[in-house]
């Protein structure tokens, strides 16, 4: 029997040791977990926490016996180009005391490079993100940062404080007392102390992935992406970079002239957003086998970031009348089906125009009927052994076929959806499909000669949306019915797409006023074509309000029903 001995040794440090080690690049950063610091509010709290003697927490460190380098912590180049400890668990709050203590920038959750700025007023010791006000005021010290940045010493920094203060205001022997009293201890925060546990380099990929999942960190648990992005920093930061840059650029628009970009309207992925990693079949560690899904994962990295699967993929999303991010309730039913792409394409041989109806139609599906939304990876990984080992075009259409048939029967179209669709939830995928269905079917936008699909193009930038929620059955003119429960006001079924100037003339009128002087401006056929696509009943306007939302619940699921099967 194997004795079971401790992986890990308890290390301590104090601040300033630790910035040492940042600064050499003794300690990286890997890409793990929430890979950009945190909102300055939060930096503030960890900086009062600590000035007012209170535990921040430890530290985990796995020490690194390989020769690659890891990313480490800041901008710029570092003395050791290959770190000896790993940080598992306080990439945030390290990276929030490096960016401080030394002045430096970092990036923040969308890839820009900026520097935090964190002020502290020595009166009372009181911490604040610095704004224009702050900056003004003599009683407080803008950014923090200047005082360990200038390489002033205690004395240097709290004479220069108080000779500015008492040009402004005048100061008791007490006052300045105490001023230099909590001056003297944030100075000293640099020996603010810290224990960390060290995981043996030793210990191997499994184990230390292992202990990944069963950390938790600020209440969300590291994940298996989480600790793929770790090993990325250490065997292949070539492919982290990649991975990084694809998500950087999906945020911006690229510049003129600058060609092909991930940018797009719909999403914005994090890197572990495209990382999944599992042994479905052997669940067995070696290094061998940690080669060889390397080779996998850097085959798989190159046909996800490739910019032609990427764009041909949201092109399918916007033929089944997915217009942008507005319109997506489910990310991951984005991202998995992004990952069916690429099987159909990749693997099976789908012919691209099958494969452009198939794709949008299973994100339709899957995102009209939340498939994804309660415990998606096992679901995923459910859908993913249907396929497995297909590598032909005709089984794989027909197993997707197959799933999206077994949930959307006659019942789900008549019974489920319906019901589904009484909600006053403005981020409804039941909504978004029948905007989506809408698209399909080249509805006219409500009392207009404009399709809703231009309409609410993002391409389009104008002060004001073009398109409104308008209430069919408007609120005031409700409430002076005596109705006050927001959640009938706001059903569903009694909103409608307007373009704004219209919505605002029709202001509080009811139907029975306002839809009588509208239908003068249209022939009979468009009336009628447009009552149609937008799920209105026969002389909608002079039916009681519950007979109404029941009634254009029916026909806004048989309209989802229309443009899913159009697809």
């Amino acid at each position: 029997m194997s004795e079971l001995k401790t992986c890990f040794k308890r290390v301590d440090y104090d601040l300033a040791g630790l910035l040492h080690y940042l600064d050499i690049g003794d300690i990286g950063l890997p890409d793990i977990q929430r890979p950009f610091v945190w909102r300055n509010a939060k930096v503030r709290d960890l900086f009062d926490s600590m000035y007012r003697g209170f535990p921040v927490g430890y530290l985990l460190f796995w020490e690194n016996a390989q020769p690659n380098g890891a990313k480490q912590i800041g901008v710029g180049a570092k003395q050791h180009p290959v770190s000896s400890r790993l940080i598992v668990d306080g990439q945030q709050r390290l990276t929030s005391l490096y960016a401080v203590f030394r002045g430096k920038r970092v990036l923040d959750e969308d890839y820009r490079v900026r520097q935090i700025e964190i002020a502290f007023r020595p009166r009372d010791g009181k911490f604040e993100v610095a704004d224009a006000a702050i900056r003004k005021d003599p009683e407080w010290i803008a950014n923090i940062s200047d005082l360990w940045a200038s390489g002033k010493s205690s004395y240097q920094m709290v004479k220069g404080f108080l000779t500015g203060l008492k040009a402004k205001v005048s100061l008791t022997e007490e006052e300045e007392e105490q001023l230099s009293h909590n001056l003297d201890r944030l100075f000293d925060l640099q020996k603010y102390p810290f224990t960390a546990l060290e995981i043996a380099s030793s210990v191997d990929e499994e184990q230390v992935a292992d202990i990944f999942v069963r950390i938790n960190s600020e209440g969300v648990k590291l994940n298996q992406a989480d600790f793929i992005l770790t090993l990325l920093s250490v065997f292949w930061d070539e492919g982290r970079a990649a991975l990084e840059d694809f998500c950087r650029s999906s945020r911006q628009p690229p510049a003129p002239g600058a060609g092909a970009s991930p940018f797009n309207h719909f999403i914005e992925p994090d890197p572990d957003q495209l990382l999944r990693g599992k042994d479905l079949e052997t669940g067995v560690f070696s290094p061998e086998r940690r080669d060889q899904q390397f080779t996998v994962l850097k085959d798989a990295q190159a046909r996800v970031l490739d910019l032609k699967h990427w764009h041909q993929f949201l092109s399918a999303l916007v033929g089944a009348g997915y217009r942008s991010g507005e319109m997506i309730s489910s990310q991951n039913a984005l991202l998995y089906a992004y990952a069916f792409y690429l099987i159909g394409r990749i693997r099976c041989g789908v012919p691209e125009h099958q494969l452009q109806k198939l794709i949008g139609r299973w994100f339709f599906f899957a995102s009209l009927t939340g498939r994804y939304t309660s415990s998606p990876e096992t679901v995923m990984d459910g859908d993913l052994n249907r396929v497995r080992g297909i590598g032909e075009a005709q089984p794989f259409v027909a197993v997707l076929e197959e799933l999206m048939a077994s949930a959307l029967t006659n019942d789900f179209w008549t019974i489920t959806l319906p019901a589904a669709l009484e909600s006053s939830s403005a981020r409804n995928p039941e909504l978004f499909a029948y905007v989506a269905a809408q698209n399909r079917l080249g509805a006219p936008v409500l009392f207009s000669h404009k399709k809703v699909s231009d309409l609410i193009d993002p391409a389009l930038k104008t002060k004001k949306k073009p398109l409104e929620r308008h209430h069919l059955f408007p609120r005031a003119w409700q409430e002076a019915q005596g109705e006050s429960d927001l959640k009938v006001i706001n059903q569903m079924a009694n909103f409608a797409l307007l373009e704004w100037p219209e919505n605002i003339d029709i202001s509080d009128d009811p139907p029975g006023v306002y839809v009588p002087k509208i239908r003068t401006r249209f022939k009979p056929d468009e009336w009628e074509r447009m009552h149609e696509l937008h799920a209105l009943p026969a002389e909608w306007e002079s039916i009681g309000y519950s007979d109404f939302l029941a009634a254009r619940r029916r026909l806004m699921a048989g309209i989802i029903r229309r443009g899913f099967e159009t697809l």
